[in-house]
């Protein structure tokens, strides 16, 4: 097995590669002064099944073309499997139409990286079920669900007081499972979108009353929607308010809104790389998904069952 760590998830490689007991492979992926990337894997790679680990976050356009120029530089150095380790996939909200003329990106993402080489891909938490069906490739699409429950345990211990809330209608199946799963309440907030990028709360559904908290989403880029729902909460309320993200973009005024926001804690994993300023925020925290994502690679490398991970 050889993992190649690309420049959006070096810290996240190392934990793998430490979890696993293999060292990262020696390679460079360095850019020129036009902006030009390139990539050299300085060790021999001929027949071995490479993992090649790389969130297409910000900036997504840089980092997807590290990606695929590091699929290519494996397929031509003979390797004899390629998988694509992609944490977070970028351009996962653009799934569908949602207008005329308009692209469906995530679809064109699954043929640029089946088209570089890749002979399957490991994910976490798609933002849509469906992206699954874009790839002609085999590709298996992991939950955070084990890390974050174990994470909820610990911090709430056994606390009879707690409820799940989804922060908008397309998240009540994960927040259903989670509330399931530790015994909680559910909620749910019924948001209005007025245009894109801009969300208001109307209302609260179930018991928040003097309850604590828990807003679970996969994705949270402006923080908008999760920053209202967590005032809707509180006005309806919600004794404390904690939030569960899996991956973190937090793009333009995000950091901002969550700092002033009734957010008691943000916990994020680290699907995306937290930058400097994202560390510096004084109410979030981050856990690390790099155990299961480890073991999901081993999985993969000797021909196991990945979804037994999750019996």
């Amino acid at each position: 097995m050889k993992i190649i760590a690309c420049n959006s998830s070096n810290s996240l490689s190392e934990k793998i590669s430490q979890h696993i007991g293999v060292s990262l492979a020696d390679a460079s992926v360095r850019t020129f002064n036009d902006r030009e990337i390139f990539v050299e894997i300085n060790e021999n790679i001929r027949g071995e099944d490479v993992f090649i680990i790389q969130s297409t976050s910000h900036p997504a356009n840089d980092h997807l073309m590290e990606l695929l120029i590091t699929i290519d530089a494996a397929r031509r150095g003979s390797a004899k499997r390629i998988t694509a380790v992609i944490p977070y996939y970028g351009y996962s909200r653009q799934d569908r139409k949602t207008g005329p003329r308009t692209p469906i990106t995530a679809k064109l993402v699954a043929n640029l990286i089946t088209s570089a080489g890749a002979h399957r891909v490991l994910t976490m938490d798609l933002h849509a079920g469906q992206i699954q069906g874009f790839f002609d490739i085999p590709l298996d699409n992991i939950f955070s669900a084990p890390p974050i429950i174990k994470d909820i345990k610990e911090k709430f211990n056994g606390a009879n007081d707690l409820v799940v809330a989804s922060p908008d209608v397309g998240g009540v199946v994960r927040a259903r499972a989670f509330a399931k799963r530790l015994n909680a309440g559910l909620a749910i907030a019924d948001k209005r979108r007025e245009k894109a990028g801009e969300s208001e709360v109307m209302n609260i559904i179930g018991d928040v009353n003097n309850k604590t908290c828990i807003l679970l989403d996969d994705i949270a880029d402006s923080a908008g929607t999760l920053c209202n729902a967590a005032e809707a909460l509180k006005n309806n309320g919600a004794k404390e308010i904690y939030s569960y993200i899996v991956h973190g973009v937090l793009s333009g005024q995000a950091l901002s809104r969550i700092s002033n926001s009734q957010i008691k804690e943000l916990v994020l994993t680290d699907t995306i790389e937290p930058t400097k300023e994202v560390k510096n925020t004084k109410n979030i925290r981050h856990i690390s998904i790099a155990p299961l994502m480890g073991e999901a690679i081993k999985r993969i490398s000797s021909d196991a069952s990945v979804s037994a991970l999750f019996d």
